[in-house]
């Protein structure tokens, strides 16, 4: 997922919020299958953190232009 993924460019506060959640949860879903050593794709877990970076960089961002 990029920057210029609508998801995350015309995202709202409150998608973006829900997005980071649902990013959170696979992302603790998959450290579950690495500490039982059943992740197949161990690269997944750098992408989704640095998913979570983005929608969180876009979070701020929202939240600073609010202000």
């Amino acid at each position: 997922m990029k920057m210029s993924d609508p998801k995350i460019k015309d995202g709202t506060l409150v998608e973006l919020t829900a997005l980071g959640r649902d990013l959170r949860q696979e992302m603790f879903n998959l450290r579950l299958q690495q500490a039982s050593s059943q992740l197949e794709k161990p690269a997944r877990l750098r992408t989704l953190r640095k998913d979570i970076a983005r929608v969180e960089t876009r979070i701020s961002q929202l939240r600073k232009k609010a202000s």
